[in-house]
């Protein structure tokens, strides 16, 4: 899947991986989960020179200190106990390519200074091997929180950062890209219909409008998980706002403000329905965010971390609620 997207926030970052994808330099790239850091560096990699070189994922969060200079660099024959054969390392396979390093902020400090020491001049030596070798690489690194502040924090070396952020990107998160979480509706319908060998869907405009209205903490992932989960519900050609299936009700679409003829006769009021199941979550909402607070003694960090929210999405939906985390005032 390639990236989607007509807004603003998408225009700047294709522009701005296409002005990077003609340089060698390391490129950093920071982003919520789910808002397509892979398809990021993979865009990088076919607009440049390199595209005909292999591209080469690793997910550092799967890289055993144990095996980390195996896996990256290879290990010749007899170097330990297993190493029936000799192997090359996946710094290797990805000569004359890209070097794609998700979830850099996961590796160990043992793994940061072996990583450091190739990034500095390309050379590695296999386990087990005396000569030095080089790679002809590029470096694209990927994580999901901010590494100058796990710098700050005494959990990231401060050095390997300057080695990783020559080039920077930012990927907008999905609650920031307007009429884009349209587009990647309709695509991703598509593309689970076809994987999935269902009948073809079309999106309702009454579905398609709280899909627009929903915060998407989870991004694009969250997005293809709900459609996946919309799909299994029901086989209607047609999906409604009946047939969407939100993982969570307190996170569904935000509700619009009750007006006088939201409390009106649902039988003379087509909306009526509507208007009452938004009344519901508004209820559901406030009752959950009280019991929250409480639990977490005010504090809207702790209350974040309790409920799996996003620290600035729960502040809004606390706002929006009256609900004040400092004293537990509520408005």
């Amino acid at each position: 899947m390639s990236m989607i997207g007509e807004s603003e926030p998408m225009q700047a970052v294709r522009r701005l991986l296409q002005r990077y994808a003609g340089c060698n330099a390391p490129i950093l790239i920071e982003g919520e989960t789910g808002t397509g850091k892979e398809l990021a560096a993979r865009e990088v990699h076919y607009a440049s020179p390199r595209s005909l070189g292999p591209f080469v994922p690793i997910n550092c969060g799967a890289l055993p200190d144990s095996l980390l200079e195996s896996e990256l660099f290879g290990h010749r024959r007899g170097a330990f106990t297993d190493a029936r054969t000799s192997e090359p390392g996946l710094v290797e396979y990805a000569n004359g390519g890209t070097l794609f390093l998700d979830e850099i902020d996961s590796l160990s400090a043992r793994a940061q200074t072996i990583l450091l020491r190739f990034l500095q001049n390309g050379e590695f030596r296999a386990v087990g091997e005396r000569p030095v070798r080089v790679a002809d690489v590029r470096i694209v690194a990927a994580t999901n929180i901010s590494l100058l502040a796990a710098v700050e924090a005494g959990h990231f070396r401060r050095d390997l950062l300057y080695r990783l952020n020559a080039l920077y990107v930012a990927l907008p998160p999905l609650r920031e890209r307007g009429h884009d979480v349209v587009l990647l509706a309709r695509h991703l319908l598509g593309e689970i219909v076809r994987n999935q060998d269902m009948p073809a869907r079309e999106w309702s405009p009454a579905a398609l409008q709280a899909l627009a209205r929903h915060r998407w903490p989870g991004n694009v992932r969250e997005l293809e998980n709900v459609i996946l989960r919309t799909c299994l519900r029901s086989d209607l050609p047609d999906i409604g706002m009946e047939e969407l299936s939100f993982a969570d009700a307190s996170m569904q679409a935000e509700p619009q403000p009750a007006t006088e003829s939201a409390s009106a006769d649902p039988i003379q009021h087509p909306q009526g329905f509507a208007s009452a199941k938004r009344r519901a979550i508004e209820a559901f909402e406030r009752s959950y965010l009280i019991g929250l607070m409480q639990q977490a003694k005010g504090n809207i960090s702790h209350a974040a971390e309790i409920s799996h929210t996003e620290r600035r999405h729960l502040g809004k939906l606390l706002k929006r609620h009256g609900i004040h985390g400092d004293r537990l005032r509520i408005g």
